[in-house]
């Protein structure tokens, strides 16, 4: 018996000639813009040819491509074997990206010939929203359908309050805190990425459940009168989005003149907006020596072990 999971991401530019297509994708999803075509084809057509000139200079700064792919290959490679350890089943990890290759379509046709007996969609988002986990999800359904795949799925939409995850996280913070204390008393900032109010407001959970995480990941840390705040970053155009805005909660500490703890809720690799808007842009706002960005998750055992135990439930 075998069985395929599926990681679903957003993907990345894999070069500087990607990047414009890669943000025509984007724009052109319908849970990001959600109007009929050709109005949401014209929109993302302006909108990816408005913004490839920023974009294309924050990938310069990171060799030239997004590094989402090689990350989540090593993700993937370091879930497969813990999932054929000792295990009653085959495993094989896939990976499907949204808006870059390897896209559904082309996935597909690889699980198709591995022929499993089910089919585990595992979204590398803790944290569901309908313009990130529905929207990967769905994708997927369609190629499947177009495909001709039919094999029994199982769909794992969140685990923002899985143990393992939150004790991965509370690890790491506490790394960095304990580095951080030895300059004054830290604030910590969890940064996740913002989302207009315009969808929140349409029952999106995606707030609520960053806010558990956080919740869980600072009861477990247990120290005493901890400063912290969380805050959304990434936003694009001029919508009103999710507040308080990361680079205002730097400016905020700046002038607290505390050392900061940042970390990636809702981020379980390494890519551009942590890589570029973390770690140069907004590290720049905060004075040298006062700022500890966490890593995001990437291969910590614990979450390693909390997707397996969601693979294998």
């Amino acid at each position: 018996m075998s069985r395929a999971v599926v990681l679903l991401n957003l993907g990345g530019p894999d070069s500087l000639n990607a990047v414009h297509p890669f943000l025509f994708n984007l724009f052109y999803d319908k849970r990001i813009i959600n109007l009929p075509n050709p109005l949401r084809f014209v929109l993302a057509k302006l909108i990816s040819s408005k913004r490839v000139k920023t974009t294309l200079e924050i990938y310069k700064q990171i060799d030239n491509k997004s590094p989402i792919l090689e990350n989540t290959k090593i993700q993937a490679a370091t879930l497969e074997q813990q999932l054929n350890h000792k295990r009653d089943y085959e495993y094989k990890v896939f990976i499907s990206m949204r808006y870059w290759h390897p896209f559904a379509n082309e996935v597909i046709k690889d699980v198709k010939l591995f022929n499993p007996s089910i089919i585990i969609l595992l979204p590398l988002y803790p944290q569901y929203s309908t313009t990130t986990t529905l929207s990967s999800i769905e994708n997927w359904q369609k190629a499947a359908k177009k495909h001709h795949l039919e094999c029994n799925t199982k769909i794992i939409n969140h685990y923002y309050d899985n143990q393992d995850f939150i004790t991965a996280h509370v690890e790491l913070i506490n790394q960095y805190y304990r580095l951080a204390s030895k300059i004054g008393k830290p604030r910590v900032l969890f940064s996740a990425h913002s989302l207009p109010i315009s969808i929140v407001k349409k029952g999106d959970p995606y707030v609520r459940q960053v806010e558990k995480s956080v919740e869980l990941i600072t009861k477990k840390l247990d120290i005493n009168d901890l400063d912290w705040s969380i805050c959304y970053q990434s936003k694009i155009g001029h919508k009103k989005w999710l507040e308080p805005s990361t680079k205002n909660e730097l400016l905020r500490a700046k002038a607290d003149n505390v050392p900061i703890v940042l970390s990636p809720i809702s981020f379980v690799s390494e890519h551009s907006e942590t890589l570029v808007e973390l770690d140069i842009e907004y590290k720049k706002i905060i004075k040298d020596g006062y700022y500890f960005r966490v890593p995001a998750l990437n291969t910590h055992p614990l979450f390693i072990k909390c997707l397996t135990n969601l693979c294998t439930a």
